[in-house]
């Protein structure tokens, strides 16, 4: 009896999807980390690596240690529930070594919160910057830490 022989098209098309699975699964094999599926759908490893950078915030209470009467002005009015670092930036390296300079507060870290945007909670103060400016930056006319305050 003679048997029909497999048209050579086919034979190669079996033999690429062959090809394909196998080198997908050895790619799997040889690429998932050994600790992937330990503690569920990710990597085991992940939860230590996240856990050991180095902290670089140092907290309101650091700066507190300087800054104590600063920190003081600025728990007394509106600012009262932001950091020292949302608008100074990372301080956990000023705080190991003082000569280190903190980043100088500009327009740009004002307006981040203040500038008109109907998304933003009515209770923050908004203004429309090309109606509000007069020529002078925002620390012209407001003290950063006081912003009611006239400088």
């Amino acid at each position: 009896m003679n048997r029909p022989k497999m048209p050579p098209q086919v034979f190669r098309l079996v033999l690429l999807t062959v090809g394909i699975v196998g080198s997908y699964f050895m790619a799997r094999w040889l690429l998932t980390p050994p600790s992937f599926h330990e503690y569920g759908f990710y990597r085991g490893e992940a939860l230590a690596e996240h856990m050991s950078p180095d902290p670089v915030y140092a907290g309101r209470k650091a700066c507190a240690e300087c800054h104590e009467d600063v920190v003081k002005k600025v728990l007394a009015k509106e600012h009262r529930t932001l950091g020292c670092e949302t608008c100074h930036g990372v301080s956990q390296p000023h705080v190991e070594n003082p000569d280190v300079k903190l980043t100088k507060i500009g327009d740009h870290d004002c307006l981040r919160c203040h500038e008109s945007n109907g998304s933003r909670p009515s209770f923050l103060k908004q203004i429309v910057v090309k109606d509000h400016f007069r020529g002078d930056k925002c620390a012209g006319c407001h003290v950063p830490h006081q912003p009611n305050e006239v400088p």
